[in-house]
């Protein structure tokens, strides 16, 4: 990780040291049949090492933990924290010692020194410490600069600094996918994948939506009174395992009746992801904001509001439609009616619904018959507007299951 500086005797020494958890101690168990020439002999060594775990000795567990013998690896969203040392190694007092700590990304050069101010004098064998702390926030090479500079006794002022340069790993892959329902409502599914390699702990994985929409989560269930995650009591995400949440986002009272605001590209909100690993080592990535193309309805948008799944052969059933104006225009509209093979129309045809202002809405109840069984598509509507004499077509607009009526017979 150093890289030493051009040689220059110094009076100072500067030693940086990153801080990080320890590990649990492995063993390699070595094992042999007891007919074999060592006999019981292997098994015995295991039992009496102290590393191991009574009753799984070969199951390379221990109970040891061991010091970190390396830099290894820092992810974004880690905390990187670093013991910085400077030791007098003369036999004179040093003066006015000044230590900095900078960390040099691709974008920017942050000062992480906790103290700017300089120190008065450091006598021999004692030094100045200290330990820094940062959030990583940024993917690629870092380089901690650290500078220190003093003046001798003899008034000579003194400066050098080393450098430490270390990477930044992706910890997760997350994908994103937006389905839109008939209605406004939108489902994200997050995909978050564990590119480490050793177990998460998912502390907490929640979807902050921006101002225009409210959120629920969908990866619960209720069992019994309580509610339960989709994942089971397992909360761990194992190397290379991938995991699916999804939320359900509706547009907030007042945005929704505003149907212009919900067209072209909206904000969504941004994904709030914690977990733990080794031993409690804590990281926190947030996601930027998700964006999504709103669905397209063009100038009229019709939805459908109260529509039932089963209906009975030849007897009406009764639907409500929405209609919303989405252009930046007022309409004069004329609903015409058209009958299908299977399914017809009950009502007026070519009546007039009236002026529809911009972002403005209708609801219309209609009624209908199918006179064939099995799946139909409800189809056949037609709304003219009168001042541009432009007509729009409505098919599958729905799908209906139409079954036989029970017959009753009387003795």
């Amino acid at each position: 990780m150093e890289v030493n500086p051009a040689k220059q005797e110094h009076l100072l020494a500067l030693k940086v040291m990153r801080l990080t958890k320890p590990t649990l101690f492995t063993n390699i168990p070595v094992t042999c049949e007891e007919k074999d020439l060592p006999g019981d002999l292997f098994n015995q060594l295991m039992r009496d090492d102290p590393s191991t775990v009574n009753g799984a000795e070969i199951l390379m567990l221990g109970e040891m933990l061991t010091l970190p013998q390396n830099f290894g690896n820092i992810f974004l969203g880690e905390t990187f924290s670093s013991y910085i040392s400077v030791h007098n190694d003369s036999n004179q007092v040093v003066k006015d010692i000044l230590v900095k700590a900078d960390l040099q990304t691709s974008s920017q050069r942050l000062n992480l020194s906790a103290s700017n101010a300089a120190v008065a004098e450091l006598k021999p064998d004692c030094c100045i410490d200290d330990v820094i702390h940062h959030e990583v926030k940024e993917i690629g090479t870092h380089i901690l600069v650290c500078a220190v500079s003093y003046t001798t006794q003899g008034g000579e002022k003194m400066y050098f600094r080393k450098f430490f340069k270390f990477q930044v790993l992706k910890p997760l892959d997350v994908k994103t996918k937006f389905y839109n329902a008939e209605t406004d409502e939108v489902f994200l599914e997050a995909q978050i994948q564990n590119i480490t390699t050793s177990p998460m702990f998912m502390e907490k994985v929640s979807l902050e939506p921006s101002i225009m929409y409210n959120v629920a989560e969908l990866n619960s269930v209720n069992q019994a009174g309580e509610c339960v995650t989709t994942f089971g009591s397992r909360a761990y995400l194992q190397p290379m395992d991938t995991r699916q949440y999804l939320y359900c986002l509706k547009p907030k009272k007042e945005f929704a009746e505003k149907a212009g605001i919900i067209k072209g590209v909206t904000v969504i909100g941004k994904l709030d992801i914690v977990w733990k690993t080794n031993l409690g080592e804590r990281g926190r990535l947030q996601t930027s904001q998700l964006q999504r193309m709103a669905p397209g309805y063009g100038d009229v948008r019709l939805s459908l509001e109260a529509i039932p799944d089963t209906v009975n052969l030849e007897e009406p059933f009764h639907i409500t439609c929405k209609i919303t104006n989405c252009s930046e225009r007022t309409m004069d509209l004329v609903l015409e009616m058209c009958n299908t093979s299977s399914i017809h129309w009950c009502g007026i045809s070519g009546r007039q619904l009236g002026k529809l202002h911009p972002s403005s809405s209708l609801c219309l109840a209609l009624t209908l018959l199918s006179s064939v069984q099995g799946l139909q598509s409800v189809s056949g509507l037609r709304l003219t507007d009168t001042f541009l004499k432009r007509t729009y077509e409505y098919d599958d607009i729905a799908q209906v299951c139409v079954v036989s009526s029970a017959i009753k017979v009387e003795s």
